[in-house]
């Protein structure tokens, strides 16, 4: 019994070395170590059960503390989430084969159940990635070659290298690492987009108490704290933007007052508003969404939120899961755009196209990648993570902005009501951010820019593909060999 413990309590620990590396702690070296133990582990292991039980103990030592601010969220959630994809992780160790073999398959391997994550259950839940862990590190920047499943391989590859120095497999080492930096070397050559023209904007946080629930919140109170950290907005100013739902009415949002308050707002500032609005659209659906209001008043352009939180914004299988859900989950469901991630604007007589991805949605890169696909210049990210306990949900946030913005070559601006609110250029520096539960405004002179990265142009596949294939290859060579 003792000697299964310890075989047990040895993934959990390496698992642990990945979720620390993740934001808000954010050792990024340690995502190597922690893929050099995994592998050390799985390399002289044969039966199925065991490397799917070290696999599985692996991915509830990364998740489980990664993704810890789900419990403000749904308990239960918080749980079947950590299971299920330390379950994923656990048929990862199963489809890597024995041997020298596995050096190949392992990155493969994290590719696909990557992919998997970042598409199912509900849409998909991407948190706690491999790629976010490399958000602020050397490494990050390589997102722009062929997306965040490519990050997330070589953050493995670099696993792998550690584990063959320790094997004393000089050779592969050598060429390993060798081609890990000839590809961190491509990533500062290939297309980044193109400055076209500079916009000055502000980033409006009204500040508050974190860890409130909207039940338990005055909406009217959030949305005058907004009115007034407007009051700091420095004129001229080009755009101003507004966090995600902070404008929360109950009723359609152009038949309360709150709608002629904000179209004074934008005559008063003389600038373009992009306000976060949450309104009652029937008795059954409420719509999320962000709403671009010119200097003159007028509403020009909306965009409804696509991707929403499960168990946030509307309930899965809600048949069964009203008998015991909750007080909390909300008694009706959002209801999902489906118009382009775009606001169209016009500034000083120049047509601007904003992409846009709120809050949930900046967490998956084809969000972003469809918002520059369509013309986007700027990236926009209007989000609420208030509700939620300590700074774990908020950080990978920003770490999720930033790798947006390498990977799309944008600025992205991300707006939250009581933090963090971020100005981060196409490089994934943050230029500027606010503090938790701060009143400020955030100003900046930002470049409007178009053109494509690699990443934004090939999309996921190529790099689901490849990994197919190297699992595929890797199985018949171990096959062959024995």
């Amino acid at each position: 019994m003792k000697d299964k413990f310890n075989a047990s309590l040895k993934p959990i620990a390496s698992g642990m070395c990945l979720a620390f590396s993740m934001p808000p702690w954010g050792w990024w070296p340690l995502a190597f170590i922690s893929l050099f133990l995994l592998d050390q582990l799985l390399s002289g292991v044969g039966p199925s059960k065991k490397r799917f039980l070290i696999g599985f103990s692996f991915g509830v030592g990364w998740l489980f503390p990664s993704t810890f601010w789900m419990i403000a969220l749904t308990i239960p959630g918080y749980i079947v989430q950590g299971f299920l994809f330390s379950a994923f992780v656990g048929f990862a160790a199963l489809i890597v084969p024995r041997g020298v073999c596995r050096w190949l398959a392992l990155p493969a391997a994290f590719v696909i159940i990557e992919a998997l994550r970042y598409r199912w259950p509900f849409g998909g839940v991407p948190l706690a990635t491999l790629a976010m862990s490399q958000s602020s590190a050397p490494l990050g920047h390589t997102v722009r070659i062929l997306g965040p499943l490519f990050l997330s391989a070589l953050v493995v590859v670099a696993g792998v290298v550690l584990s063959s120095l320790w094997e004393r497999e000089w050779k592969l080492a050598t060429y390993t690492g060798v081609s890990l930096v000839a590809l961190w070397a491509i990533g500062f050559a290939v297309p980044n987009g193109d400055p076209i023209g500079e916009t000055t904007v502000a980033i409006v946080q009204g500040g508050g108490e974190q860890g409130t629930r909207a039940i338990d919140t005055d909406e009217r109170e959030v949305f005058e704290k907004h009115l007034k950290a407007s009051s700091n907005v420095e004129t001229p100013v080009d755009l101003v933007l507004w966090p995600e739902d902070v404008v929360n009415v109950q009723q359609p949002l152009s038949d309360s007052p709150e709608y002629t308050e904000l179209q004074d707002l934008a005559r008063k500032l003389d600038s373009w508003l992009i306000a976060g609005i949450f309104e009652r659209v029937s008795i059954t659906e409420n719509a999320n969404a962000s709403i671009a209001f010119s200097p003159e008043g007028a509403e020009v352009d909306r965009y409804d939120k696509v991707r929403l939180v499960p168990f946030g914004e509307y309930v899965p299988l809600r048949g069964f899961i009203k008998h015991f859900a909750p007080s909390y989950l909300p008694v009706r469901d959002t209801k999902s755009g489906n118009g382009e991630p775009t606001l169209i604007v016009e500034i000083d007589g120049q047509t601007v196209n904003l992409g846009i991805a709120i809050s949930w949605e900046i967490f998956f890169e084809d969000r972003a990648r469809r918002a520059i696909s369509q013309g986007g210049e700027i990236l926009l990210n209007p989000t609420n993570g208030s509700s939620y306990w300590l700074t774990i949900l908020q950080s990978q946030q920003v770490a999720s902005s930033k790798l947006r913005a390498m990977e799309t070559g944008r600025w992205v601006l991300q707006a939250a009501p009581t933090g963090f609110s971020a100005i981060i250029n196409p490089n994934g520096d943050v230029v500027e951010r606010s503090s938790i539960s701060e009143a400020r405004v955030l100003h900046a002179t930002i470049e409007r820019r178009n053109g494509n990265t690699l990443a934004t142009k090939a999309g996921p596949l190529p790099m689901i593909l490849l990994s197919g294939a190297a699992l595929l290859g890797a199985n018949f060579l171990a096959r062959r060999k024995n």
